[in-house]
């Protein structure tokens, strides 16, 4: 098997779809989120995705295994809310790296299942709470957490992944950069207190709207220049627009990144029910210009794509060559 640095020289990668789409789809009750285990938990837990690897690992196994038969290379962990902190909502911080764990292990037995060569990416949220912005609006200096809880709380995270068997770290939808520092932060720290060979980082920012910013008022260019520290695999976006949005931002991104590029946008944007009408077809005739554009190394789709989109999408790249990593010229110095 060749390893993910040596496909993404040869061929455009495809990452999954929308898990939270798929999972909708099985319309699954309280009950069924609980399961046996947390049948008697205090308090709701429906809506609450991450606990499904857990109480319904079949079912999160299954979505897996359409996205790969879809023609996805890369698939990602079910953990995006997978920390202490964003499972404070249903005060379950204690299964936090249990979580993460079993998540894990369900994308590699999908993997397995499908007899494919195909990439389990290890999804590391932006966080419900944010290190740059107040949620108080009449105390701007205020946080609702420390840089050293999120560090804690991703080191955690990141334990768990790589305990499951994960192949890649994904740190995604990033508003925040301050909160993805911190997981970046976490990554170096764990390998290095463990000993072991860092696993590759990807990293997926999200333009929130037609500003070209971040929510934490961040330029692409900003974004970029302060997390390209870490060496990332890729950078990308995700997330938030539509391919037709997302396009221009894409396109700079490409020209900024000493790294490969990623693209996953959304089934276009929502309409007036929250809902994403965008066809896959259509979805797949965007990323395909990018494609030919030279814009892109790894592509798929967020919130509102199916595995039809995702067949769409592998269909419409095959064959295009992949965007070549710029060459890097090494300056000396003068000699004064």
């Amino acid at each position: 098997m060749n390893s993910i640095e040596q496909t993404l020289q040869q061929r455009i990668l495809v990452i999954d779809g929308a898990m939270g789409t798929m999972i909708q789809r099985h319309k699954l009750t309280e009950a069924d989120y609980r399961g046996e285990r947390f049948k008697n938990w205090h308090c709701d837990v429906k809506g609450n995705n991450d606990l499904l690897n857990l109480t319904q690992p079949d079912i999160i196994i299954g979505i897996h295994r359409q996205y790969l038969d879809a023609g996805a290379d890369i698939i990602e962990t079910n953990t995006f809310s997978s920390t202490t902190i964003a499972m404070a909502d249903y005060e379950m911080q204690s299964l936090a790296k249990e979580l993460n764990i079993a998540a894990a292990r369900c994308a590699k037995q999908a993997v397995a299942a499908s007899g494919k060569t195909a990439w389990v990416a290890g999804a590391i949220g932006p966080l419900n709470k944010t290190l740059s912005l107040s949620p108080d609006v009449n105390n701007p200096g205020y946080r609702a957490v420390s840089f050293d809880e999120v560090v804690a709380a991703y080191y955690e995270q990141i334990e768990g992944l790589v305990e499951g068997g994960v192949d890649l770290l994904l740190i995604e939808t990033i508003f925040d950069t301050l909160n993805a520092k911190g997981a970046i932060y976490a990554i170096k720290k764990y390998f290095h207190e463990q000993q072991k060979e860092p696993l590759p980082i990807m990293i997926s920012g999200t333009i929130t709207d037609a500003s070209g910013r971040t929510l934490s008022g961040q330029t692409l260019e900003a974004f970029y220049t302060s997390v390209m520290h870490a060496r990332p695999l890729s950078v990308g976006l995700n997330c938030a627009l539509g391919a037709k949005e997302m396009r221009p931002h894409i396109e700079e991104l490409s020209q900024l990144a000493k790294c490969y590029v990623s693209a996953y946008p959304n089934a276009g944007l929502p309409n007036a029910m929250g809902e994403y009408d965008e066809r896959p077809e259509d979805t797949g005739h965007y990323l395909e210009e990018w494609a030919r554009e030279g814009f892109v190394n790894i592509v798929g789709g967020c919130c509102g794509t199916t595995p039809d989109h995702i067949r769409h999408i592998a269909d419409h790249v095959k064959g295009i060559i992949p965007r070549p990593l710029p060459h890097i010229e090494k300056t000396i110095p003068a000699i004064a």
